[in-house]
């Protein structure tokens, strides 16, 4: 029986933000940037469990009280070597394959995770994403099998926060399948993902249009709403690049 296990990596360190995972996205509640993504993950049934995958250097203690007020598994493990902690997240809660998104990306695309996760297992995939979105709405699902390949094979680089990036190089080595999006959400011109100050201000703005909608905030209405702000695209323009990774 397969089993998808939500796998956060989380540190407290960032030279352009401190604390990225741990900042607000709405104030008034006290609402973290990680709440809000454990809350979203946690109500889709494909994903049995969520974990968090913690640095053990000192200072990343307070996600070790995350993962209790939320009632859920945490690790601790090498604060660069991000791809194993990654593995010990989905053998922590017993699972074959993992979820992943960067816990500085709030707003995953979460529409197409069944879909996804359902094509995965019925193609025998290693790997399988989505792309092209608003960057920080992606995901990507691995097997354990090729999390422990690419940390086998791989080098220093690719044990980093690079996760992805073994299986990126050596698309050879593993069936990866890259499932296309609906194309209105086509748009490697807006930025979801919190990596500077600026970031975190777009995203408590969207946060605070759909509180309401909360955690399950619908990604169509995020575009539609950005669409509308023309000031705070421009406020993070500089930090936009469009880039797609498969």
């Amino acid at each position: 029986m397969r089993r998808l296990v939500g796998a956060f990596a989380c540190r407290i360190a960032g030279s352009r933000l401190y604390g990225k995972p741990l900042q607000l996205l709405d104030i008034e509640r006290g609402v973290s940037v990680l709440d809000h993504m454990i809350e979203l993950a946690r109500t889709e049934p494909a994903i049995s469990e969520v974990v968090l995958g913690i640095a053990e250097t000192v200072g990343n203690d307070a996600f070790v009280e995350v993962a209790r007020k939320h009632g859920i598994k945490s690790i601790r493990g090498s604060e660069k070597d991000v791809l194993h902690r990654l593995i010990q997240c989905c053998e922590a809660g017993q699972g074959t394959d993992i979820f992943r998104v960067t816990t500085e990306s709030p707003f995953f695309y979460y529409d197409m995770i069944a879909s996804v996760w359902q094509r995965h297992v019925e193609a025998r995939n290693d790997v399988t994403v989505i792309d092209g979105l608003p960057e920080g709405s992606h995901f990507e699902i691995y097997s354990l099998d090729a999390l422990r390949r690419s940390h086998d094979r791989g080098d220093s680089r690719h044990r980093s926060e690079l996760c992805s990036l073994y299986v990126r190089e050596h698309r050879e080595e593993f069936r990866v399948e890259v499932l296309p999006i609906p194309a209105v959400l086509e748009r490697m011109d807006l930025r979801l993902t919190i990596d500077y100050p600026e970031d975190l201000v777009l995203c408590r703005a969207v946060y605070e249009k759909f509180r309401a909608f909360a955690p399950r905030i619908p990604l169509p209405r995020i575009v539609e709403f950005l669409d509308e702000s023309p000031r705070l695209r421009e406020l993070v323009a500089p930090f936009v690049h469009p880039t797609r990774l498969f």
